[in-house]
C-alpha cells in the first residue's frame, strides 16, 4: 500500500473537492478546455523546474511511496500532483467565488431548481459593481 499512497492521496484531494462541482455550481470540469488551458502553463513549468530539481540533486523521491513509473527523471505521481493540486484550487476558488456572491446579495438564480451563479438579464447593462444599471443609467467610466 505505501507505494500507492501518493496516488491515493491525490484521489482524495479530487474526491473531496468534486462536490464543489455540483452543489456550488463551479463548472470547473464542464469548461474543460478553459481548464486546459489553465494547467498546461502550470505543467510546463513546474514539470521543467522539478526535472532540473531531480538532474541536479537537488531533490529525490522515495521509491518506498512512489510506484516505480518515471517519466523521464520525473516519478508518475509529480504529474498527477501538477494536474491535481490545480484543479482542486481552480475547483475552490470557482465555489468561493459563487459563495460570496450569495452573501453579497447577488442571489442564486435557480435553474432546475438548484442554485446556480446570479446572472444579468440579457440586454441588461451592468455598472462597474457587476450590478445592473437602471433604465437610462449612464455606467460610471
Amino acid at each position: 500500500m505505501d507505494r500507492y499512497q501518493y496516488l491515493v492521496l491525490m484521489a482524495a484531494c479530487l474526491a473531496i473537492t468534486l462536490p464543489l462541482e455540483f452543489l456550488f455550481r463551479a463548472r470547473v470540469y464542464r469548461r474543460w478546455r478553459l481548464l486546459v488551458r489553465a494547467l498546461v502553463p502550470v505543467l510546463v513549468v513546474f514539470a521543467f523546474w522539478d526535472i532540473v530539481g531531480i538532474v541536479r540533486g537537488h531533490w529525490w523521491y522515495s521509491e518506498r511511496y512512489t510506484t516505480g513509473v518515471m517519466l523521464g527523471p520525473m516519478p508518475l505521481e509529480e504529474l498527477v500532483f501538477f494536474i491535481v493540486i490545480p484543479i482542486c484550487g481552480v475547483l475552490t476558488y470557482e465555489a468561493v467565488g459563487t459563495v460570496l456572491g450569495w452573501v453579497r446579495g447577488h442571489g442564486p438564480t435557480l435553474i432546475d431548481g438548484r442554485p446556480g451563479r446570479s446572472r444579468p438579464r440579457p440586454g441588461r447593462r451592468q455598472n462597474h459593481e457587476g450590478q445592473q444599471a437602471a433604465a437610462g443609467e449612464r455606467p460610471h467610466a
